[in-house]
């Protein structure tokens, strides 16, 4: 277990922790809009590209496809997507409603404060080599992710082959 003077030696339970904390500001600081920074970060990528399909989301976003499917289901209840017409009918495109683009309005200052209350605090030169580190990490996480899946989806294919008909 970790206290406010010592963080855990888990490299996950510290990345949670810290993750579940920031989040937590940044909920705080949005409050006011409504939105969390979740929902914040998903519209703010949709916004950026006029509109995206899952994959891209989930790749700009690294966050799995079931997580995403929900808090998409959610933000389109809500009114703030929309399904945009695509040509591959199986591909989900979404982009913003007019709802999403004022509720982003309204919370691209909170999150900016927030942010530079962030920033403040640890120093953006030590924010830049901890955003260079934690890049690393990220991309070491999803390869090994990656190539594992990889590994399994060989050997189930594998074991089917070897399988006497």
């Amino acid at each position: 277990m970790a206290s406010m003077t010592g963080l855990s030696r888990c490299v996950c339970n510290t990345l949670r922790m810290v993750t579940r904390a920031v989040t937590q500001l940044y909920d705080d600081a949005l409050r006011p809009s409504g939105l969390r920074v979740t929902q914040f970060s998903i519209l703010a990528t949709i916004a950026g590209k006029d509109e995206a399909n899952l994959k891209q989301l989930e790749d700009a976003l690294a966050i799995d496809q079931t997580t995403l499917t929900r808090s998409l289901s959610l933000l389109e209840r809500d009114g703030l997507i929309e399904r945009a017409p695509h040509p591959d009918q199986r591909i989900k495109a979404m982009r913003l409603t007019a709802k999403g683009r004022r509720a982003l309005e309204i919370a691209r200052p909170l999150w900016a404060h927030a942010q530079q209350k962030v920033l403040r605090e640890m120093g953006t030169k030590a924010w830049a080599d901890a955003q260079r580190r934690l890049t690393h990490l990220l991309h070491v996480a999803v390869e090994k992710r990656r190539l594992e899946r990889g590994r399994r989806r060989a050997r189930s294919s594998g074991a089917l082959r070897l399988r006497p008909r």
